[in-house]
């Protein structure tokens, strides 16, 4: 994982709503005809743009019939996460916690995060943290 390639990518808007749009899409992925609509991108840049998100190890590519389709490859995002707990943070409890918190946060579902919040909880509350 090159760390430096990941967070390269990702620093332009138009690569990271691609990145976005391709991982909510999943497994199923998306054509880049249909990113370069959503994202209102020409589609030669959009070509431009998936080169470097799939060289960063951000995303891949799978023809169907006349079709070449995008998926996300969210395990470079786990990469990039662990390399910058280990290698910059030192594994510090601190930061490491607060993560925890915000991945729970996540795994929740999206009902719970359309949910009115009343208060938000506390990092001391998650029992991740203690």
């Amino acid at each position: 994982m090159n760390a430096i390639a990941v967070m390269s990518a990702l620093a332009q808007p138009t690569r990271l709503a691609v990145f976005s749009l391709l991982a909510r899409a999943g497994e199923d992925g998306m054509t880049a005809g249909d990113l370069a609509e959503r994202t209102g991108t020409p589609a030669n840049t959009m070509s431009s743009h998936l080169t470097i998100l799939s060289h960063a190890g951000l995303a891949t590519s799978r023809r169907a019939g006349r079709n070449i389709f995008y998926r996300a490859l969210p395990d470079a995002i786990r990469h990039l996460t662990v390399f910058l707990i280990k290698d910059c943070c030192d594994g510090c409890a601190e930061v490491c916690c607060h993560l925890q918190a915000d991945l729970n946060e996540c795994q929740r579902g999206r009902e719970v995060r359309r949910a009115p919040a009343k208060g938000k909880a506390s990092v001391k509350d998650d029992p991740c943290c203690k």
